[in-house]
């Protein structure tokens, strides 16, 4: 799979998958969740809303994914997974990376071919920059899936140039 990053908005990405970094309860926030939300119109609060009041009563567990409608988005469908909280004290490293792979096996299962995906927990969750690209790195040049390109979208030049520089190390 090819693996690309660029700087910009990922509500603007045209992909057939756009993955969420949203919150348990799959019903918007802030950051990339609410933009999304917003962005993306209302029938993906209406099908977020389904997904609780069927299947996830209790809200989407830390690591997993699930699909919906991209809405008026410029994608065929969002992928929500919630990323952990950050901690200096329990490793939570594994869960970051499962949010990497359970998104793209819901996107190729759905039969997507290119995905963008945010910097997962590195906002309000406090991951630390460098770490959450190495970890999404990690995860996305060694997948095993049917989709053919990820797309890294980082939002502010900052967190571009320190991607870039973790990437190009890797090459």
């Amino acid at each position: 799979m090819q693996v690309n990053l660029v700087q910009g908005d990922i509500t603007r990405q045209e992909v057939d998958a756009i993955v969420n970094a949203a919150n348990s309860s799959l019903l918007g926030g802030g950051g990339v969740d609410g933009a999304i939300h917003r962005k993306g119109g209302p029938e993906i609060l209406a099908e977020c809303r389904a997904l609780r009041a069927s299947h996830y009563g209790r809200g989407l567990p830390t690591g997993q994914a699930v699909a919906t409608t991209a809405g008026k988005l410029p994608a065929r469908w969002v992928v929500h997974t919630v990323g952990p909280v950050y901690s200096a004290t329990e490793d939570r490293a594994e869960l970051l990376r499962d949010c990497y792979r359970n998104a793209l096996r819901v996107a190729g299962e759905l039969g997507a071919r290119t995905v963008a995906f945010p910097l997962i927990s590195s906002g309000i969750y406090g991951w630390p920059i460098d770490d959450a690209v190495r970890r999404a790195l990690d995860v996305l040049e060694n997948a095993d899936t049917t989709v053919e390109e990820a797309t890294l979208v980082l939002f502010d030049e900052p967190t571009y140039r320190t991607a870039s520089g973790i990437q190009a190390g890797r090459s």
